[in-house]
């Protein structure tokens, strides 16, 4: 394969380059994580090896292979290596229960399970289905490690160019009740991001540093396209500032993808300015909103461009916001891409002219194939214009102003961003009132400096409820994943609500931070 043909094309193979790139540079390195650093021809070696398995053990074209741990190399081999195998890369979130995570095995399909042996005894007894087990770090058994279940050395595996269409991956949402949507990503989608959109700002130097997990659709901006362009990147298990900052300068990091909450954190680090991160070429920010003051810090203090994403892991439209160059424009999440539309919708769907206040509504080449197994959920998403073109709804109301660039003005169904995760109240507020006691239950996001937002309840408890709001908390926060958690339950004796009789959670945010504030 001539690698640089490849990336040129429209559509490539993202499988075959990974070999290629074992072959182009076989002694560079690929992978590094806390305790070791892998080449590039042990990557291809690697991923070769685990392929093969997955083909003798039985996995079929477009078949997802779950994922469960911590970010390591080992995950990213599993990674890699189910989309060499023409497989569909299935990550599971860590933060979910075990129920969500039964749930999202199920309906993912997947006959291999790959999962930290740690993260395997939290899932007790819970029903896993006929799924084989591999463990990632440390097997025991009855289940092989990686190391001992792959292929044996030299092993090659039946490579099949992709279609399209083909799934590359399913990134499962944040939901807190039944089963969590799956997010499916073409290989066109995928190709069109890690080559086509982002040829210009990666290359076979780059050197990136991951600090958000590898199943979290903010990670693979950065991770995916560093790997098609044969670059390094190094993986870590767990945030924390000192550590992000020793490895940015000692590996000379040149990309990095961050939520806002970790730039929050870096930035008001006392030691920040003794770091040498002059090899910094562009950092990315995405999945939650992202402060004007907060991006002129970083501007101002950091080396190397600042670049804001805003989209939804469903695909739609995406902005971008060099804010390096544009520091009047620091409110905004930047103007659509190449190749990407953006319309404004109001209450009924109707388009709305330029300047109009609504829902932010796009298409583009990086949409999701739909949920999977969700069909209905799929069409609650879709808009379709004149022409039958399908585009996706945000769920974000925003404002495009005369030089095109967006501003986010709020949510249509009330979203949570908490630390880059989404959590929808509703989902909370169904928990909530699943409880004997609770007569009524609302939900709202309140700003948190250590997480952007958290969610903060109210309930109306029935007369003879026994329980107090703090019991109930503790008893739906253990039904919850580490990120969806209810940060405090206010008892409150009315809802309230307009004269439609429609909840005025405008009021419960005013009320929430007089609460907050002791008044």
């Amino acid at each position: 394969m001539n690698i640089e043909t490849e990336l040129e094309k429209s559509f490539g193979d993202f499988g075959a380059l990974i070999g290629a790139w074992g072959v182009e540079k076989p002694d560079a390195p690929a992978l590094a994580d806390k305790f070791t650093t892998v080449s590039w021809s042990q990557v291809a070696q690697s991923t070769s090896r685990i392929a093969a398995q997955l083909q003798r053990d039985g996995l079929q074209h477009g078949q997802a292979v779950a994922i469960l741990g911590m970010s390591n190399i080992n995950y990213a081999l599993v990674y890699l290596a189910a989309v060499r195998a023409g497989g569909c890369a299935a990550p599971l979130t860590t933060s979910a229960t075990p129920a969500q995570l039964s749930g999202m095995l199920r309906d993912s399909g997947a006959m291999h399970l790959f999962v930290d042996a740690a993260k395997l005894a939290e899932l007790g007894g819970i029903d896993l289905g006929d799924v084989r087990i591999v463990i990632l770090d440390n097997g025991d058994a009855p289940h092989p490690s990686l190391d001992a279940w792959m292929a044996e050395e030299g092993a090659t595996f039946a490579a099949a160019a992709p279609a399209p269409t083909d799934p590359f991956n399913i990134i499962y949402s944040s939901g807190t009740t039944g089963t969590p949507k799956g997010i499916i990503h073409s290989h066109a989608m995928r190709w069109h991001q890690m080559a086509g959109g982002f040829k210009s700002i990666y290359s076979r130097d780059s050197r990136s540093l991951v600090s958000t997990p590898l199943y979290s659709n903010t990670t693979l901006a950065v991770f995916l396209p560093t790997m098609c362009h044969g670059g390094f990147a190094r993986i870590m298990d767990k945030f924390d500032v000192t550590g992000y900052l020793d490895h940015a300068q000692a590996d000379r990091t040149t990309h990095t993808m961050l939520v806002p909450v970790q730039y929050q954190r870096i930035m008001a680090h006392d030691g920040f300015a003794q770091y040498d991160l002059s090899h910094f070429i562009i950092k990315f920010c995405t999945s939650a909103p992202f402060p004007a003051e907060l991006k002129a810090d970083v501007v101002k203090r950091w080396p190397g461009g600042l670049v804001e994403i805003y989209g939804m892991t469903e695909g739609g439209v995406v902005c971008m916001l060099q804010a390096h160059n544009f520091p009047d424009k620091l409110h905004t999440v930047g103007q659509p891409v190449t190749g990407h539309e953006l319309i404004v919708l109001d209450d009924d769907d109707n388009r709305l002219p330029a300047g109009s206040k609504g829902v932010l509504t796009g298409r583009s080449p990086t949409m999701m194939s739909g949920y999977k197994n969700q069909p209905e959920k799929t069409r609650e998403m879709e808009w379709r214009d004149e022409e039958g073109n399908i585009w996706l709804k945000t769920g974000d109301i925003g404002i495009v102003d005369e030089d095109g660039f967006v501003s986010i003005v709020g949510r249509a169904k009330d979203m949570i961003i908490s630390g880059g995760f989404n959590i929808y109240p509703k989902d909370l507020e169904e928990l909530l009132e699943a409880q004997a006691e609770v007569a009524e239950a609302a939900v709202v996001g309140m700003p948190s400096e250590a997480w952007g937002e958290t969610p903060v309840g109210f309930v109306r408890l029935h007369p003879d409820a026994s329980s107090t709001p703090d019991t109930i908390l503790e008893r739906v926060n253990g039904q919850l994943g580490k990120t969806q958690r209810i940060s405090v339950l206010y008892p409150i004796d009315e809802m309230p609500r307009s004269h439609i009789g429609k909840l005025l959670k405008t009021d419960l945010r005013t009320l929430a931070a007089e609460l907050q504030n002791g008044r």
